[in-house]
């Protein structure tokens, strides 16, 4: 197996290096710098952990003014001989359209010849194919501002995890909620626990993203759903993405093993209306003790 994962991976940093060639044009391919270098490492020294599964996105014009389709990549460390998980996506794209397009993409990649690097041939799929898809969504967008006004819902979604420690986890985590314009917090520490708000679409977004591809000990334990005939921004409990460091009990060796201090997370969530989730998160009724 070791054998098969190095030919693999070799494999892979040749299809990156081509891609790079092809796509020079800063911000065309978002690579985490460590990405290369770390299967590098492993090549040299195969005696190691396998490193890190290669992610990254590529910026793809598909012939319509401003408008760039995302195809986000992770590659199985088997890859080429396992199908590489993509996902293309697009502000310009309705959830429908979005889904549409995801579903040829797969099916297309699936007709390709197993056992063949596939991930160029993924991207001049969408190049050829996204723009009737971005015509629907636009048909679609001019059909409902002359419908009537819908009502806007807000989404809630409350993350628990057994433990968030990695610094490389929680940038992820927060420039995320960024990007898709969320509000809510992260509590680092064991146990860890997210809460983000926003539009429905973005928050399931986040959360495929962050779990993906193999967060273990994470549930999505509640979601709620408020209606408005408003702007859903006048029903956040959050202005921002917070980072809740609380006071930790514990060993603060090299495990990093400490408990946060959940009296002060209930605390926290009471002031922003939300005590009622310290039962849901954590299967007991919260209880401020007496100063």
């Amino acid at each position: 197996m070791a054998v098969a994962v190095k030919d693999c991976l070799e494999l892979q940093l040749l299809e990156v290096e081509m891609l790079l060639s092809m796509f020079p044009k800063k911000g065309e391919i978002n690579l985490d710098e460590g990405a290369v270098p770390s299967v590098q490492r492993y090549l040299r020294n195969t005696d190691g952990g396998l490193p890190p599964q290669l992610e990254y996105s590529i910026a793809i014009d598909v012939g319509e003014p401003k408008v760039k389709v995302e195809l986000q990549v992770l590659l199985p460390h088997l890859y080429p001989h396992v199908a590489p998980q993509l996902f293309a996506r697009s502000d310009a794209l309705h959830r429908q359209q979005q889904l549409q397009l995801n579903t040829g993409l797969a099916s297309h990649v699936r007709s390709l010849d197993s056992g063949e690097v596939c991930v160029y041939e993924a991207v001049q799929w969408v190049k050829d194919n996204a723009l009737p898809y971005l015509e629907n969504s636009k048909i679609s967008s001019e059909s409902a501002s002359k419908a009537v006004v819908v009502k806007e819902t807000l989404h809630r979604m409350w993350i628990y995890s057994h433990h968030i420690y990695r610094q490389e986890l929680r940038k992820k985590i927060f420039d995320c909620a960024k990007k898709l314009n969320l509000t809510g917090f992260c509590l680092t520490g064991k146990p860890g626990v997210i809460c983000v708000e926003g539009l429905r679409e973005n928050c399931e977004e986040f959360w495929r993203v962050i779990r993906y591809p193999n967060w273990k000990h994470i549930s999505c334990k509640h979601v709620e759903n408020i209606e408005t005939d408003k702007s859903i921004d006048t029903l956040r409990l959050f202005r921002a993405f917070e980072d809740l460091q609380f006071q930790a009990h514990g060993d603060y060796g090299l495990r990093n093993d400490y408990h946060m201090d959940l009296g002060q997370f209930l605390e926290f969530l009471k002031q922003h209306q939300s005590g009622h989730i310290f039962q849901i998160l954590f299967g007991v009724e919260g209880k401020l003790s007496d100063k």
